[in-house]
């Protein structure tokens, strides 16, 4: 895949992200129709697996209309406009919003999009066994303006009731180019969690078991990130963090230890980033009781 010049700065939690060659990448793709133990290798080198339009195109901007067309309710999108452009009115009824995402995340049309046969078909035969598809899961949208960003992280922080073999999967839901924002994943860094995670283990030890599987417990940060600042990780690791151009129909699998964080919606067109990130695991291996339960905005984990 072609690279091309980023004419604007990254910014994180008002971090520019350093443009240096050792500092910023692209995200390697990879397609879907390699064989899948090759493509697992693939997953377990880098970390992650960006399969490029694993899922059919039109069914992700399907759902991303309906997603906006119900939405403008809570006059998130300019109206007149067409909903799968998601352009931003500037404004928003943030209590409409609120209790519309609640109800997004039950929606039959969100379900169908979450157990698209391409993503579990695709677990199930690099395991050999049934996989399940945990019920929280977190549909995000992103506004032109929002200075706030997931900070550095690694996903097993917030899953660390159950098996550490669980695999998140992040769905742009539109066309997402690095102007949007999106997810960057820090090079080479799911070794990195890993250690981090044992680290943690160790501190934890004398904490009560509802400390321990906390992501917010006294030897964490308050959000359970490891930093807002990811210039400064990326110094401290000597790595780089990779972006991309995602589009409809893309699939992100990464590691439970992947770190990775968000960057702004710098959109010129004002266009609204929507994602979901949804996680998956083998059915025999132990799942985290809280991720049994619809997620909300304000549900605390």
């Amino acid at each position: 895949m072609a690279q091309r010049i980023i004419d604007i700065d990254l910014v994180s939690n008002t971090h520019i992200l350093s443009k240096q060659p050792d500092r910023l990448g692209w995200l390697i793709p990879s397609a879907p129709s390699l064989p899948k133990k090759k493509l697992w290798e693939q997953f377990e080198e880098q970390g992650y697996l960006w399969l490029k339009g694993l899922l059919d195109r039109q069914a992700v901007l399907d759902f991303r209309g309906q997603f906006f067309q119900v939405f403008s309710q809570a006059n998130l999108i300019v109206p007149g406009s067409n909903p799968v452009d998601g352009v931003y009115t500037g404004e928003e009824d943030k209590g409409m919003a609120h209790r519309l995402v609640a109800e997004a995340v039950r929606w039959a049309s969100y379900e169908n999009l979450c157990l698209s046969a391409p993503i579990w078909k695709f677990y199930e035969e690099v395991f050999g066994e049934p996989v399940m598809l945990h019920k929280r899961k977190i549909l995000r949208y992103t506004k032109v303006g929002d200075l706030s960003c997931t900070g550095a992280h690694y996903d097993l922080t917030y899953l660390r009731a159950g098996t550490d073999r669980v695999y998140t999967n992040w769905i742009p839901i539109g066309d997402i180019p690095v102007e949007m924002g999106g997810l960057v994943y820090l090079e080479g860094s799911h070794a990195w969690g890993l250690k981090m995670e044992a680290e943690f283990s160790a501190l934890n030890t004398n904490l009560s078991p509802e400390e321990q599987i906390s992501a917010y417990n006294r030897n964490m940060s308050e959000t359970g990130w490891l930093t807002k600042d990811l210039p400064s990780l990326s110094e401290r690791l000597d790595s780089r963090w990779l972006m991309a151009d995602y589009e409809a129909g893309d699939v992100v699998f990464h590691s439970a230890y992947q770190i990775h964080a968000s960057t702004e919606n710098k959109d010129s067109r004002r266009r609204i980033r929507l994602s979901t990130d949804i996680r998956y695991q083998r059915i025999s291996d132990q799942a985290d009781a809280r991720w049994n339960s619809d997620w909300a905005p304000t549900d605390g984990l």
